[in-house]
């Protein structure tokens, strides 16, 4: 699917679906060094790289989970878009704007802006790593517009994440030995 450019950036068009190649998908365990670098996997940063032009990734803590969303520039930028759109159909009222304050500010205010080296490494943030309750590994799940970063702990424990996935995740585990 062809993006259009805007501020440099490439966008998915509005009302259309976005192509396979641009969707995150897959999954990865990678060690987290005391300094919080960790290495994004190469077929997440290839999706990132064809999305837009920025070797940068944007972290938030999850909405649901004890982990973090990560996702290109070019998303928070539709997801801004998104979050206006949502005010403008809203009626003005007071309770209505202070809702959009709200989400604006945990969409934004809480992100940090990641950029990556030529080997894919990112420096995760303090404060990320405390909200995701990242230590010394970082599970990589990919979720087609956005993929999470876990502590592969807290994703085996955790009551919401279906069995199946809790499988991978062991997988991957094994796959390292531990």
């Amino acid at each position: 699917m062809a993006y259009a450019r805007k501020r440099g950036r490439r966008v998915a068009p509005r009302g259309r679906r976005v192509a396979l190649e641009h969707l995150f998908q897959g999954s990865a365990l990678n060690a987290v060094d005391a300094k919080g670098r960790v290495s994004v996997p190469a077929f997440l940063r290839s999706v990132i790289e064809r999305r837009g032009d920025a070797r940068t990734i944007v972290l938030a803590k999850h909405d649901s989970f004890t982990a973090l969303s990560a996702y290109d520039p070019a998303y928070a930028a539709l997801k801004h878009a998104k979050l206006e759109r949502l005010l403008e159909k809203q009626e003005t009222d007071p309770a209505s704007e202070l809702d959009h304050a709200r989400r604006t500010m945990m969409a934004f205010g809480a992100t940090e802006e990641v950029p990556y080296d030529s080997s894919g490494r990112i420096i995760l943030p303090p404060m990320m790593r405390r909200k995701g309750q990242l230590d010394d590994l970082a599970l990589f799940i990919g979720v087609g517009e956005t993929f999470q970063i876990w502590n592969p702990k807290t994703f085996l424990a955790d009551p919401n994440v279906p069995e199946d996935m809790k499988d991978i995740a062991r997988f991957r585990l094994e796959e390292r030995g531990l």
